[in-house]
């Protein structure tokens, strides 16, 4: 089951599929739009070249667990998602997901201003990667 990981930004959204065995994370992209309708358009796309089966959007929450400023906006465009994909996301804890992708871009020697064109896709893959570990060990 291919299982495609969205981490939804204002000017770039990462995103990350798995194999076709929902076990490791293969294809990333970005998608460089500020327009809402642009992304789901994009997204919904991706889900029908890639036969993708289910979602995960990253979900922002502040350290303590609360939900974040931002999250209304990101429940009411998971809702724009579900209405074009037919596909309900899930709603995963992203908090320090972009932190370690910079981490992780930096690790790797990457200048911080190159970060800024492949940190949405890395943070997309992290989130995938949590998520498919969590499926996994529920078995």
């Amino acid at each position: 089951m291919r299982v495609m990981a969205i981490d939804y930004g204002d000017a770039r959204t990462g995103v990350a599929v798995s194999d076709p065995t929902g076990l490791l994370a293969g294809y990333t992209t970005v998608i460089q739009s500020r327009k809402q309708e642009v992304v789901v358009e994009e997204l919904a796309r991706l889900v029908r070249e890639r036969g993708v089966e289910e979602l995960v959007m990253g979900f922002p929450r502040n350290m303590d667990g609360t939900e974040g400023p931002r999250a209304e906006l990101y429940r009411a465009f998971a809702g724009q998602l579900e209405e074009a994909t037919g596909l309900r996301p899930v709603l995963w804890d992203e908090r320090r997901t972009t932190i370690a992708a910079h981490d992780i871009l930096h690790a790797t020697g990457k200048k911080m201003k190159a970060h800024k064109k492949s940190v949405d896709a890395v943070a997309a893959s992290l989130i995938l990667e949590g998520y498919l570990t969590r499926r996994k060990s529920r078995g």
